[in-house]
């Protein structure tokens, strides 16, 4: 089973998917939306991608202030958190993005991307980012054990 990780953002997700031993994280698209609230199809998208890469657990971006602080956008992705959860029945785990969007421009500057291609992809490299930061946190097994 599959991880998913989301960039939630006002008028688009980015997504990400781990591969099957949980050690990576890819970037897969990023659904757009015309209106903020209009998340009907962008939640009927992200099923989608649960069932065809059999995801088990979403990490979805938590957007903090530098300060530590809780601001709007937060409060917003913990409302998208909720509905997940009722959609999907998914454990959904909110993990710090704080400075993802910066790397993830970085990333693609360093890349070689040019500046009008960058925000098509920005999203589902800040999700790889998220998703990626929560892999690196799990215990890994070291294949020593007795």
């Amino acid at each position: 089973m599959r991880i998913m990780g989301l960039d939630y953002g006002s008028k688009t997700v980015g997504v990400a998917v781990s591969d099957l031993l949980g050690i990576t994280a890819q970037g897969v698209e990023t659904i757009t939306r015309e209106e903020e609230n209009k998340l009907r199809k962008t939640c009927a998208r992200i099923e989608e991608l649960i069932r065809e890469y059999e995801i088990e657990t979403i990490i979805l971006g938590y957007p903090k202030n530098m300060n530590n602080s809780a601001g709007q956008r937060a409060e917003k992705t913990e409302q998208f958190k909720e509905m997940l959860i009722r959609r999907t029945g998914l454990n959904v785990i909110l993990w710090d993005e704080r400075l993802t969007t910066v790397a993830s421009e970085r990333i693609l500057q360093e890349s070689g991307v040019r500046r009008e291609h960058r925000k098509a992809v920005i999203d589902q490299v800040a999700a790889g980012l998220i998703l990626q930061g929560y892999l690196d946190s799990l215990p890994k097994e070291t294949g020593n054990e007795q």
